[in-house]
């Protein structure tokens, strides 16, 4: 391809191309043939579909489904998993790690919470013997994930998660405070709006555990837990003030850019399976909240693809464009539950049950400063917010004709399902037709992170991020396990560059660094009501942030209704996640070397 950069085709090279093909077109073959065989009909007419879907990185798909569709190995094209609920017994503990493991071994990012374990200094109900708390027993999944090989140079992801009111709350806030703890893992606290109020009332916080079969008599207060249907009676351990707690989870990201946090109860009301599942935990990077079991597929759509006369006073998007290509990427990702393998029985059947699947988009910076927008304007959301809605749109539309020719997802309760949150923010006429006809995939919408596969696009900005650096030195990690260093242009400025050679960078060229925190929240905001999975953001800030100022990030995200917030401070302790001067990739588990896209 004419102007595709070398860092692209390393990447392609190291994670993507397979026994040997001459080019990144029969990598795209490979994959539309693999898909269309889930069609009854006309897979060659379908594998031709799906062939031009892929051309020129208009849609991209997760990076399982590139390294994996048609080769023939025994991996999953599933990028997310959460694995199931963590029995608090220790043959049961070990099993969950096994599952774990063999969910990584074959391409699969997995997400934990471990708030069933008891907490440390606690007496086994059993044994009598002490326990040794859930970051005792994170530290074993680290090791173990350590060893997990996928499939190319890719390592094993996870996220682990915590309540926060168990009793090691603390503990797990600090767990990263050493440099060479949990390496392997992504933290985010499970915050509730109750404890968000009792910070702003500066009330005192129970930090409790549920009580074990005889021991209702020591019980202070009900809760429901994870893995349980209902409140539970609960044991409260120590009461300490909320608004300590939350400042020692502000200093700790501040410190060390973790924990994240998971703002649990707009996951859940608005959750479309709202009735059967309670969401505690989410994939490596965030954007897909799941059951125990769950698993996703993921896809992206290149907003870049459609801007037209770029750079120039008629600069446009081609929405009627976007509607088709989300329709037919929507039926893509559909055929990807029917042709993958799953590592565990389980996680087969509840994916085939819900069909969930995770399309998003990508390139959103660069295509918004083609078409003459600053990331930080408020008519640039207008923008992104017109992208999210057509694609949000055009998925549900697929997914109800998917509906009409292959059946609706097993799981589906129509009323149930038209009274979860997200639904009810559908037009009419929409909801109309899902009460009809019902619709073939439970969710449909996820922002993933995409760094792997927007460098592979050609250095497209990532996600729905701001441009990181318009130039910036790239350290990838090739299949030999050797990393390389490439200089990379960000997508949009080399675009810039062929067209107007002799010109300094225009304005809308805006670096990450020059955005502000509520520039970023406000992107996030105007884009997660058109998204009923989840948003992967992080949100760069500068290190002479103050640590108030810091903190009051979080407060704004959970006031703005948004599922999660990961805010990075460059710092001694983990880096930064890249760097325009050195060849550098730190930060949270899942960098451009590792994460699951």
């Amino acid at each position: 391809m004419e102007h595709w950069p070398a860092i692209s085709r390393l990447v392609w090279q190291s994670r993507y191309r397979h026994d040997g093909e001459p080019d990144i077109e029969a990598t795209w073959s490979r994959v539309a043939t693999a898909v269309a065989a889930a069609e009854v009909t006309d897979q060659a007419g379908w594998a031709a579909r799906f062939r031009a879907l892929l051309q020129d990185f208009v849609f991209l798909p997760g990076g399982r489904i590139m390294a994996g569709a048609g080769t023939g190995r025994r991996v999953t094209l599933c990028n997310c998993f959460v694995m199931g609920i963590i029995e608090d017994r220790l043959p049961a503990i070990f099993d969950s790690l096994t599952q774990g493991a063999l969910t990584m071994q074959q391409g699969g990012g997995v997400g934990y919470d471990f708030s069933t374990l008891r907490p440390q200094g606690s007496v086994a109900r059993a044994s009598g013997s002490i326990a040794s708390g859930p970051v005792s027993f994170m530290r074993i999944w680290d090791a173990t994930c350590a060893t997990m090989l996928s499939t190319g140079a890719r390592r094993g992801a996870m996220m682990g998660t915590l309540r926060c009111d168990h009793p090691d709350i603390e503990t797990f806030i600090d767990a990263k405070r050493d440099p060479a703890a949990l390496r392997h893992f992504n933290l985010s606290v499970q915050v509730s709006d109750e404890f968000v109020q009792a910070v702003r009332q500066r009330a005192e916080w129970p930090l409790v555990f549920p009580v074990g079969p005889g021991e209702a008599q020591i019980a202070a207060t009900v809760r429901r837990w994870t893995g349980t249907a209902g409140p539970v009676p609960c044991r409260v351990y120590r009461v300490v003030p909320a608004a300590a707690l939350w400042q020692r989870l502000v200093a700790a990201a501040y410190d060390t850019a973790e924990p994240g946090v998971l703002f649990v109860d707009a996951i859940n009301r608005d959750n479309n399976l709202h009735w059967r599942e309670h969401l505690t935990a989410t994939n490596p990077c965030g954007e897909i909240p799941l059951p125990p079991f769950g698993a996703c597929t993921l896809g992206s759509l290149n907003v870049t693809a459609f801007v037209l006369e770029p750079f120039t006073p008629g600069a446009h998007l081609d929405l009627e464009r976007l509607r088709l290509t989300t329709r037919l990427a929507v039926r893509f990702l559909d055929n990807i539950i029917d042709i993958t393998g799953f590592p565990l029985p389980e996680q087969g059947v509840l994916a085939r049950a819900t069909r969930r699947v995770g399309l998003g988009i990508t390139g959103l910076a660069d295509a918004l400063a083609m078409l003459g927008q600053r990331y930080d304007s408020w008519t640039a959301r207008g923008v992104a917010e017109e992208i999210m809605r057509t694609v949000c749109l055009a998925a549900y539309g697929a997914s109800v004709d998917l509906a009409r020719e292959r059946g609706s997802f097993p799981a589906l309760d129509r009323e149930a399902y038209l009274a979860s949150g997200f639904v009810q923010r559908l037009p009419a006429e929409l909801r109309r037709a899902i009460g009809e006809h019902g619709t073939r995939n439970s969710h449909l919408l996820a922002i993933a992170p995409t760094g792997t596969i927007s460098l592979l696009a050609g250095n497209l900005s990532s996600g729905i991020e701001p441009v990181f650096a318009l130039e910036a030195q790239r350290r990838i990690l090739g299949a030999d396990g050797v990393f390389e260093t490439h200089h990379a242009s960000d997508f949009a400025w080399a675009t810039w560059q062929r067209c107007f050679p002799a010109q300094a960078a225009p304005q809308v060229l805006l670096e990450a660094a020059r955005v502000e925190p509520a520039a970023h929240l406000a992107m996030q905001a105007a884009l997660q009501p058109w998204v009923d999975n989840a948003i992967s953001k992080t949100i760069n800030v500068d290190p002479d942030i103050g640590r108030d100022s810091f903190g009051e990030i979080y407060l704004a995200a959970h006031d703005l209704g948004l599922k999660g917030c990961t805010v990075f401070r460059p710092n001694p302790i983990r880096g930064q996640v890249l760097s325009a001067d050195e060849a550098t990739v730190s930060g949270p588990c899942c960098g451009i070397g590792r994460e699951p896209d």
